[in-house]
């Protein structure tokens, strides 16, 4: 019976070992796979998508004059970054560097993460980035259609029998603008006869339309009144939903602060302010973009007069 109980207490000690040794193999894996994916999601949730442009102390000189000094700002896909400043203070400047049409002459300039120097206004559209600028550039006696495709007329036909898509060009102008939820009364229209609200946002349903990553818009609101101004912001907001990272250069904070996700003040050329919506309220922006300390030496002034 000695040697039978052994045995059998022998056994039963191999089969809890087989068992335990089993069960921890089998659950490694899966605790080594857990792991594994809560890593991988905290490095996907800790590693953020580069911004489409970024901008990093960059500056620009004519001569001896500085236009523009250390700005630094970033433009993210479904963000809207306003650019608040007054009269000189380099929007323009900064709006020709981002388009193409000048270079910058320190810092760095980067589109999705790649350091790289615009040659021309084409380059940029070819790498996603379109400008509306003030003037919209357009023909205002030129139907809303052949607007909306000036310089990319699409075309049918071959050799001498090749003409303009008229048919398509009209179909796909009116699905476009009613993608962005704008309803034209007739796309055949002289441009010249809407009102500048309907010519701002045909200009954006264009950018949107044509691939635009990132769409600058230099002060589409300055001429406007107050319900036309709304309806811009209102398709301004649109784009960015489409995903696109939006410029808004403006002199209202209060149309800014609408819309915007991150703000930046230029004064006279430099950067003096950079904040996102959470770091700042209406009432600071204003006296930020208003002048701050300068406008308080300003009321004393004219206290004392």
């Amino acid at each position: 019976m000695g040697p039978q109980a052994r045995g059998g207490d022998d056994m039963t000690d191999g089969m809890t070992d087989d068992v335990t040794t089993g069960t921890t193999d089998e659950t490694t894996p899966t605790a080594t796979a857990t792991a594994t994916a809560t890593v991988t999601v905290t490095e996907a949730a800790t590693t953020a998508a580069p911004a489409l442009v970024e901008l990093s102390g960059v500056g620009k000189h004519y001569g001896n004059v500085r236009a523009l000094d250390g700005v630094s700002l970033q433009v993210h896909a479904g963000e809207i970054t306003c650019v608040l400043g007054d009269n000189g203070a380099g929007k323009s400047t900064l709006i020709k560097m981002i388009a193409g049409l000048h270079q910058h002459d320190g810092g760095t300039l980067s589109i999705e993460g790649e350091e790289t120097r615009l040659a021309s206004p084409r380059d940029a559209l070819d790498r996603g980035i379109a400008t509306v600028y003030q003037d919209l550039a357009v023909v205002p006696l030129m139907p809303v259609w052949r607007n909306f495709f000036l310089g990319s007329e699409p075309r049918k036909g071959t050799g001498p029998f090749k003409r303009l898509d008229t048919a398509l060009m009209r179909r796909t102008t009116r699905e476009a603008l009613l993608r962005m939820g704008i309803d034209l009364r007739d796309v055949d229209q002289p441009i010249g006869t809407l009102s500048g609200g309907e010519r701002q946002c045909v200009a954006i349903a264009r950018a949107v339309h044509f691939g635009a990553k990132v769409l600058v818009l230099d002060e589409p609101t300055a001429a406007l009144g107050v319900k036309q101004s709304g309806v811009v912001l209102k398709y301004v907001a649109a784009a960015r939903d489409e995903g696109l990272g939006v410029v808004l250069i403006t002199h209202n904070p209060h149309h800014a602060y609408l819309v915007g996700d991150r703000f930046v003040l230029l004064r006279r050329g430099t950067m003096v302010g950079n904040h996102t919506r959470d770091e700042i309220t209406l009432d600071e922006l204003t006296a930020q973009m208003a002048g701050g300390s300068d406008l308080d030496v300003l009321r004393h002034e004219l206290q004392r007069g």
